[in-house]
């Protein structure tokens, strides 16, 4: 089993110092992903739910710094050379698609063909409104602006046409490594966003789940890509742990048929020098990362 280390582009990972330090770290002890967040805008004052907290409130000052997950991406693709670039997720209905798309294929242009985009259709109404941009079938949007981007990445002229995107004959340069099966990771935990996993995504990623939870989650996408006529060996399940989930844990969640967990520690530990970065990757790699390799 693989581990990842989730994030950089937030609070203190934020500095261009300690992006380098996470990255060359994380690279060198052989974790397998580093992953960036993403939003836009957060508001003082809303109603959404956010749904990953287990009943808290959102687990972030309003105040964080939070880059464009793409950008710090880029920054730690030009210290590095193998590990792979996640975003963790990226808001894909406030994006156009044929700017998104551009924007990963550059990022993955750049890196070496590194990237996997791990994708979500939003939680927070309040940043749609603020942007402008319908919360109503968001979710029909992604898929759309998911295809419209597969037909870039692949095609030499590509020509699209749905109910939230059309072009014809357009032209996209540079192509990903891998053309239209660059990774797309569909995040979210509810039984639609299961379903969205299961019918167009490459794998599925889940947050802040017990081994139990996350066993449940595995067999249910198990049933849903079976229904889809698509195989769980052709599909990648990564999951980020619970706060009190322990090295001991690491067989549970192997057993439940995870692929990577990737660590939260930005959460319930500041760093902010390049040297207490290094000791917090060291510990997680004697923790975490040696021990799921044996798995």
């Amino acid at each position: 089993m693989k581990i990842g280390f989730f994030a950089i582009g937030i609070g203190n990972l934020a500095r261009p110092d300690l992006i380098t330090e996470v990255a060359t770290k994380a690279e060198r002890l052989n974790f397998s992903t580093v992953w960036a967040p993403e939003h836009i805008v957060l508001l003082d004052r809303f109603a959404s739910h956010y749904p990953y907290a287990r009943g808290e409130q959102l687990p972030i000052q309003l105040d964080i710094p939070l880059l464009n997950p793409f950008l710090a991406l880029t920054y730690a693709a030009a210290h590095t050379s193998r590990i792979r670039l996640a975003t963790g997720i990226c808001l894909v209905p406030e994006y156009h698609p044929l700017l998104l798309a551009k924007v990963v294929a550059s990022l993955d242009y750049l890196s070496g063909g590194r990237v996997a985009l791990g994708i979500g259709i939003g939680w927070l109404a309040e940043e749609f409104q603020a942007l402008g941009i319908p919360w109503e079938r968001r979710a029909q949007r992604t898929r759309e602006y998911v295809e419209a981007m597969r037909r870039l990445w692949e095609d030499e002229r590509s020509s699209y046409s749905g109910e939230f995107v059309q072009f014809e004959g357009a032209r996209s340069y540079p192509k990903p490594f891998k053309g239209a099966k660059l990774p797309v990771l569909v995040g979210g935990q509810t039984e639609p966003a299961l379903k969205r996993a299961a019918a167009y995504g490459d794998g599925w990623c889940g947050f802040n789940l017990t081994p139990a939870e996350t066993a449940q989650t595995i067999n249910r996408l198990r049933e849903l890509l079976k229904a889809n006529e698509r195989s769980p060996q052709d599909f990648e399940f990564l999951v980020s742990p619970t706060a009190s989930a322990t090295p001991a844990d690491l067989q549970q969640y192997r057993d439940a048929g995870v692929d990577e967990l990737y660590l939260t520690p930005v959460f319930s530990r500041q760093v902010s020098t390049a040297a207490e970065v290094a000791t917090l990757l060291e510990e997680l790699a004697h923790a975490w990362v040696e021990p799921a390799a044996q798995l």
